[in-house]
């Protein structure tokens, strides 16, 4: 039914799957809440620090719950084998991370930099789906 709705829509299952994460992302609202207070006090430092951890804890503990999941509840396992437009997007956004976080300093160009590189994988998935086997 899911795969049914997607191709209806012209979406891929890998561009809901990537928004999904990013919705995970924004679940985690209580690191958000602390990272933005840590931020307004001007402490930069523990505020992406926050950040960041809360972003890692999530790719490291949801993509191998998923695969295990998807024995159980899956039509078919899922494996961690990644297309290589998905090995690009995840080396730029690690680039951005170190962007962001090694300059030591704030500035609104940064805070505009991580939505566009959101927009622009985004865009990149709709307009260039991966190739389905």
């Amino acid at each position: 039914m899911l795969t049914v709705t997607l191709i209806a829509a012209g979406l891929v299952a890998v561009t809901v799957a990537v928004h999904a994460a990013g919705f995970a992302l924004v679940g985690g609202a209580a690191e958000m809440a602390s990272a933005f207070s840590a931020a307004r006090k001007n402490r930069l430092d523990l505020s992406v620090g926050i950040a960041l951890g809360s972003a890692s804890q999530i790719a490291l503990f949801v993509a191998p719950v998923l695969v295990l999941l998807s024995y159980f509840l899956g039509p078919t396992p899922m494996d961690l084998q990644f297309w290589p437009g998905a090995v690009v997007m995840i080396l730029i956004a690690t680039l951005t991370a170190c962007l962001v976080t090694n300059s030591g300093r704030s500035v609104w160009f940064v805070g505009v930099l991580l939505p566009m590189v959101y927009l622009i994988f985004a865009m990149t998935l709709y307009l260039l789906p991966p190739r389905t086997p």
